[in-house]
């Protein structure tokens, strides 16, 4: 015990960034209180009082041992990952969304069981494709060294003859991926497409080539949607592809208040009944949490709303924590995520090598983007869309996966060279082969 306690103590155990430490073990802490509290509704119908927040702190401890253990390996192993990762994870998507096969919760097929235990893919397949669009950014860009205004600078660009490889295989790869998670999980394909979109922007892929891109999807969107809006929904429901569209349809149009079926109920009920219905009682309960809290919170463990509100330990755990913290807790919670997105970036701006730099933004923007996602889900800005809080909403597969982020992204802290950014950039030029900038060299 002494020399686990002087090796914690010497360093030698939590190796990386300490700011990124510390945020995890922060998040861990609101986790383990906040779950606890918020599974009343889970401790009542399953007769367990500490079966909820035993389960999070397994989940919890595991995934500390996954960041310990990932946070050792070398990051250039890292891209070995993606040629194993990816066609495992297209064939598990492949099966559950388009075959139906794996299990069924709330009407989805997102769950895949394998040797007793049952996890999601998608949560896989995030993983998968930010590390094949890193590695895939990386391997097709090249630098050069040139003089420009009398002074050194390095031209980083699409290696000469292939300014089109980026863009066609981590498009196609993320149009795949993305594709078949939104069958089953709309919220989660959009953003895991929006965080490469962001990749490659970051990544030097040409400009006119993304906005041609965006052009497309934009009037493939248009398209989609004009189907499902005038195709009749006993159709769509008939299909397995396309059930999960009539999911999506309803949020948005009870969000932007044109939803027909709901304002026919609104008819025949009174204002009551209507926001309590079960088409509305989450975000009632919500925000009913949050107009509690007033301004200070009610204190740890005693919220009230987690008795009544659906999925209070996983999708809507940030009401409760408005309502137990106050708007303190509130803003504290948000700041951890953003610390994080900001340690990240200085990750990324100390790497001597494209591919652990752009690894490490894509992971970091992944887990801050997911947070803000379910924060402005509870507080009642978009649509219910069913994503978790980071590492404090209950769930296995979730914190397992952000688990193996957070390792990453220490192993990367860890070989990332610090290295002064105290020269300017200066104006962008184009070679012929693609749109290129001068840098100082810290991410080439």
């Amino acid at each position: 015990m002494g020399k686990f306690v002087n090796a914690l103590f010497a360093g030698n155990l939590f190796k990386g960034d300490k700011g990124v430490w510390m945020i995890y073990f922060f998040l861990c802490m609101i986790s383990l209180v906040e779950v606890y509290s918020a599974s009343s509704r889970l401790t009542f119908e399953g007769g367990h009082h500490w079966g909820p927040m035993v389960s999070q702190a397994g989940f919890l401890l595991l995934g500390l041992v996954i960041i310990l253990f990932v946070h050792r390996i070398p990051c250039k192993w890292f891209m070995l990952f993606p040629f194993i990762l990816l066609p495992v994870v297209i064939l598990l998507l492949f099966y559950t969304a388009v075959l139906g096969g794996g299990s069924t919760v709330n009407d989805t097929n997102r769950w895949v069981e394998f040797l007793g235990i049952r996890f999601q893919p998608s949560e896989l397949a995030k993983a998968a494709l930010l590390m094949t669009a890193a590695m895939v950014l990386a391997k097709t860009q090249t630098e050069k060294e040139v003089w420009v205004r009398g002074r050194k600078r390095k031209v980083v660009g699409a290696i000469k003859g292939r300014r089109y490889l980026a863009f066609a295989i981590v498009g196609g790869a993320a149009l795949l991926v993305c594709g078949l998670i939104m069958m089953d999980n709309m919220s989660t394909g959009l953003m895991l497409f929006f965080v490469v979109f962001v990749m490659m922007f970051i990544g030097h892929v040409p400009r006119d080539l993304m906005f041609k891109g965006i052009l497309a999807l934009i009037a493939l969107g248009f398209l989609v949607g004009t189907v499902v809006m005038v195709t009749p929904e006993k159709v769509l429901n008939e299909i397995s592809m396309t059930k999960r569209l009539v999911t999506v349809k309803h949020r948005v149009m009870r969000k932007i208040n044109l939803d027909e079926d709901d304002n026919k109920k609104k008819v025949s009920k009174s204002e009551v009944e209507n926001l309590l219905s079960d088409e509305n009682s989450q975000t009632t309960y919500a925000s009913i949490a949050i107009a509690n809290s007033d301004v200070i919170g009610l204190g740890p463990g005693n919220s009230i709303q987690r008795d009544f509100l659906q999925h209070a330990e996983s999708d809507f755990i940030y009401a409760i924590i408005v309502e137990e913290l106050g708007i303190g807790g509130a803003f504290f919670v948000a700041f951890l995520y953003l610390a994080l997105l900001i340690r990240v970036g200085r990750i990324a701006q100390r790497c001597t090598s494209f591919f652990p730099a752009y690894l490490v933004l894509g992971f970091g923007i992944m887990m801050v983007l997911q947070a803000f996602v379910n924060m402005s889900v509870a507080v009642g800005l978009i649509p219910v869309t069913g994503q978790t809080l980071p590492l404090i909403s209950k769930g296995g597969t979730s914190i397992l996966i952000t688990s193996f982020y957070l390792g990453v992204i220490l192993s990367v802290s860890r070989y990332a060279e610090k290295k002064e950014m105290n020269v300017p950039l200066v104006e962008a030029t184009t070679d012929g082969e693609t749109s290129e900038y001068y840098t100082d060299g810290a991410m080439s």
